[in-house]
This record gives structure tokens, C-alpha cells and sequence, in this order.
């Protein structure tokens, strides 16, 4: 793959600094963007350049209610409560009003599909209550929870990933699922339904972890009927950068939403820092990571710009949580050096920002069948300002800036 490479000084410069080195990847426009605000303005604003509204995110043409969206207007969400721009408000409550009606149904969502995914984008329904009182949200909110209730659920109680993918626990559905369960918890519920969530996360920890890495696989099928499942352990075969990043800033999520007082508070606080202990073996000297974690030798491999924004997220915000010793940020900056210095390339013309070397999408089982190969993950598309890279890189801007 072609690598430019550019000086990087010290990152709390560098963060609120311009990159000046170019790709072909980028979106002509007649606005000139600022190449010298904050890197998480700046690729917010290049996102708004390439995607006008909101729905168009990840280049839809139809409103969809959708985990990338929720991941990117999230994102965008935290902005808005960082600089007080009203645009970033404005685009996010374009999305969500053009598909949440006034009594609280939300348009393209079917909950007897039971796809874990679709209860990410709740998660932004509590930020836009906070700010406008509109009870319509919370009744949105009320919807998605209310799946969980019927959710199908592994012997043990944990949430398939989707009711399509039977007996299956995934990296991806910690995130999807746990911080917007906790939310409503801590808002809703009662103190003791936090047990529910951090099962979620102890069935991983008992279940998907790999001797030889001690790091968590992608999947786990407990029925060992999939075909990419080792028949011993249930096991998917590799280990999926970005599933560990979904897997990560779950954590830390519920970290911030949850007691700090709870006991499995204190528990799933040390399970994250022997995870950051493990996963940063496998960082890359440029900072990233690879699209297999831990075969970066392996012809094919590439530095990936969603795991790496997603995992560089992670570990900054455990720092600021108190989590991690303060000598992790280190790590953190490394991760977001790497991210300028290798993923990130800037248009000439009008100063766009792309983050570079994005996989689309990758996942198990399905049709066509994805048997969680080596030769799979590194097959998948690759491509720029994909979503599930865009947004964990304004959030990772954000938590650095902190």
C-alpha cells in the first residue's frame, strides 16, 4: 500500500493543527474548509460537506434508521455539547425528527427482527431529551428498550446478535446494545437491572477470550453449529481490529454511564485494563492497527482506520475517566499520531478531510457465507470516510482535546 508520511510534533499541537498531505479520496466542493480548527471540527465538518443531511451518511439515499448513523450523530452529538455550534444540533436532530414521529415511532425500525445493531442509535434519542424536553424521544427510547424484554438470548441470558444469527454473541453487539441499556437503567430503571449489562460483558469475558492472545475473538456461537465456529470452544477463528475497538468503547461507555461505587463497576474497570494491556501489543510502530490484529506480518494485512480510531477512543477516555494510569494517554497519542501521520489525507482544493483505509463492513455466517477467515477480513472492501472510522475519529479528537 502506498504510505505518505508527514512530521508529527508534539499531539496537543498536532491535534489542533492542519495535515497537509493529500490523497485522491476526496469530495470537491466549492467551500474551503479551515485547516486550522480542531481535527474533530474538521472532520465533522467534512462530513457535513460530503453529506449535506444526515440520512445521506455512509452514501444512503433513503432515510433509514441505522447503527452507523447513531455511531456518527453520536459523535457529532458530543461536538455540539463541546462548542455549543448549533449546526451540529441542527444535523442531528434532522435525522432523528424525520424519523421519529410525534407519538414516538420511529420509521424503518422492526422490532420483531431483533437486530441488536438497531438499538445503537437509541443512544442519542437521551442526548436530544436533554436538550429540547421533547418527550417524543423518550418514548422512541421506551420502543427500543422494549426489545431487549423479548430479545432471544444464549443459555447463559446473553443477547443473540441478531435473532437471524441464532446462539451468537458478537464483539459488535456490546456496543450496539450495553451503553444504551445502562442509560435507561440509570434514567428509568431500577440499580440492580445494571446486573443484566455487565452479564453482557462477563459471557465475553468468559467465553470469547483467546489463550494465546488474551484478547477476545470476534464471535462466539454456543450451539458450535457455524461452520466458522471451532467445534471445541465455539470460537470464531481471528481476531477483528474494529470488533475489538465496538468492543472496547463499550467498555468505557458504560464505564461513564454506571456507579463507579458498584462493585462490577470495579470488576469490568480491571477486565478493561488487562484488555488495553494485551491489545496494545499489537500496535503498530506507526501507532495503528492492523485489520487482523495479531498477523500484521501476514501478507495482504493492512493498517486499518476504523480499529484504530475506535481503540485510540477507547484508551483516551479511560484515562479521562481515571480507569487507566495517565501514562496510557501516551498510547492514545501514538494511536491518533498514526492516524494522521498514515490514514489521513486532506484535499488541496478545499482542505476535506479523509480518513483512508476504512473496512466497509466484515461479519460471520450469513449469505454469502463469511467463515471469518484470514483470507476474508483482509477480502472485505476497503474505502474512505466510512463511518464506523469517521465517527470514533471525532471522538478521539474530542477525548485528547480533553
Amino acid at each position: 500500500m502506498k504510505r505518505i508520511y508527514l512530521f508529527v510534533a508534539a499531539l496537543t499541537v498536532v491535534i489542533l493543527a492542519g495535515c497537509s498531505h493529500t490523497t485522491n479520496a476526496s469530495t470537491k466542493s466549492d467551500k474551503v474548509l479551515s485547516n486550522t480548527a480542531p481535527w474533530s471540527i474538521r472532520m465533522a465538518e467534512s462530513e457535513m460537506q460530503r453529506f449535506p443531511e444526515a440520512y445521506m451518511i455512509d452514501w444512503r439515499t433513503e432515510l433509514k434508521w441505522d447503527y452507523v448513523h447513531g455511531l456518527n450523530l453520536l459523535a457529532f452529538s458530543k461536538l455540539y455539547l463541546k462548542t455549543k455550534d448549533q449546526r451540529y444540533f441542527d444535523y442531528v436532530k434532522g435525522y432523528y425528527d424525520s424519523l421519529v414521529s410525534e407519538q414516538g415511532e420511529i420509521k424503518t425500525y422492526d422490532i420483531k427482527k431483533y437486530n441488536i445493531d438497531m438499538i445503537n442509535p437509541g443512544k442519542v434519542l437521551y442526548f436530544l431529551y436533554d436538550q429540547t424536553g421533547d418527550t417524543r424521544y423518550i418514548k422512541a427510547a421506551d420502543t427500543l428498550r422494549s426489545q431487549l424484554n423479548d430479545h432471544p438470548r444464549t443459555s447463559e441470558g446473553g443477547f443473540w446478535h441478531k435473532k437471524r444469527y441464532p446462539s451468537q454473541m458478537w464483539l459488535d453487539g456490546l456496543y450496539m446494545g450495553a451503553p444504551f441499556y445502562a442509560e435507561y437503567i440509570m434514567r428509568y430503571g431500577k440499580p440492580d437491572e445494571l446486573n443484566d449489562v455487565y452479564l453482557q460483558f462477563e459471557l465475553i469475558e468468559k467465553h470469547l477470550y483467546s489463550a494465546d492472545t488474551g484478547l477476545p475473538r470476534h464471535g462466539w456461537d454456543e450451539s458450535r453449529e457455524q461452520r466458522w465456529a471451532d467445534k471445541e470452544t465455539g470460537l470464531s477463528m481471528h481476531h477483528w481490529s474494529r470488533a475489538l475497538g465496538w468492543y472496547a468503547m463499550a467498555i468505557v461507555d458504560v464505564l461513564e454511564i454506571t456507579p463507579a461505587q458498584n462493585a462490577k463497576h470495579q470488576w469490568l474497570s480491571e477486565r478493561f485494563k488487562n484488555f488495553v494491556d494485551h491489545v496494545v501489543k499489537y500496535q503498530d510502530e506507526t501507532g495503528n492497527w492492523y485489520q487482523v490484529t495479531d498477523l500484521g506480518d501476514r501478507e495482504g494485512n493492512y493498517l486499518e482506520g476504523s480499529s484504530t480510531a475506535m481503540l485510540t477512543y477507547a484508551i483516551a477516555k479511560g484515562v479521562n475517566l481515571g480507569v487507566l494510569p495517565e501514562s496510557y494517554r501516551a498510547t492514545a497519542e501514538k494511536g491518533f499520531a498514526g492516524m494522521l501521520d498514515q490514514l489521513v489525507s486532506v484535499s488541496p482544493e478545499n482542505n476535506l478531510v479523509n480518513l483512508d483505509q476504512v473496512c466497509a463492513v466484515a461479519g460471520l455466517g450469513g449469505n454469502p457465507y463469511r467463515d471469518g477467515s484470514f483470507d476474508y477480513y483482509i477480502g472485505e472492501t476497503i474505502k474512505s470516510n466510512d463511518p464506523k472510522g469517521v465517527g470514533p475519529f471525532i471522538m478521539a479528537a474530542l477525548e485528547l482535546n480533553k
